[in-house]
C-alpha cells in the first residue's frame, strides 16, 4: 500500500540540515518515499521557508540543489486564492501551518499530515503524526 503524505516543512528542514535527533525519522521516510512506499506531498509555499533557513547552514549555491533535490523526490503542491481564503478562516493560531493544511485538504485521498508540531494541527480533519508515529504505525500495519 503506497501511503499519501503531506509533509509539513519542519521535517524537511530535519532531513536537509541532520537536525538531531529528528534527522533519523525524516530520512527515513524519504527513504520510503525513494521506494515507493510512500508518496510525499509538500506546499509549494514551504520551498521558501526550507531555501531560507537551509541556506544558512549551506550557502545559497548548494541549497539551490537541495531544492532541485527536493522537487524531484517530492509532489509540489500549489496554494491558489481559493485556499489562502481558507487559511484566513481556518481556526489555527500559525498562518503558515493553516496555508499548508488548506493545500493539504485538496490531495485526493491523504493519509495524513506528517508534522513534528502536532499541535499546530489539533483542528486538522486530515490525521496528524510525527515521523517517527507515523514509522511505527506503518511497521504495525505491514507488519
Amino acid at each position: 500500500m503506497e501511503y499519501k503524505l503531506f509533509v509539513d516543512s519542519d521535517v524537511v528542514l530535519d532531513f536537509f540540515t541532520d537536525r538531531e535527533p529528528h534527522a533519523n525519522p525524516a530520512s527515513e521516510l524519504f527513504e520510503l518515499n525513494e521506494q515507493g512506499s510512500v508518496k510525499l506531498f509538500l506546499s509549494a509555499v514551504s520551498i521558501n521557508n526550507i531555501y531560507y533557513i537551509v541556506r544558512r547552514f549551506l550557502g545559497h549555491k548548494k541549497t539551490i540543489e537541495v531544492i532541485e533535490t527536493l522537487i524531484e523526490m517530492t509532489e509540489i503542491i500549489g496554494t491558489n486564492k481559493t485556499e489562502i481564503v481558507q487559511a484566513l478562516k481556518n481556526d489555527f493560531s500559525d498562518y503558515e501551518d493553516s496555508l499548508q493544511y488548506s493545500s493539504a485538504l485538496n490531495i485526493k485521498d491523504l493519509d495524513a499530515i506528517i508534522t513534528r508540531n502536532v499541535k499546530d494541527y489539533r483542528n486538522s480533519s486530515i490525521a496528524v503524526m510525527t515521523p517517527l508515529n507515523f514509522l511505527k504505525m506503518k511497521e504495525k500495519n505491514d507488519g
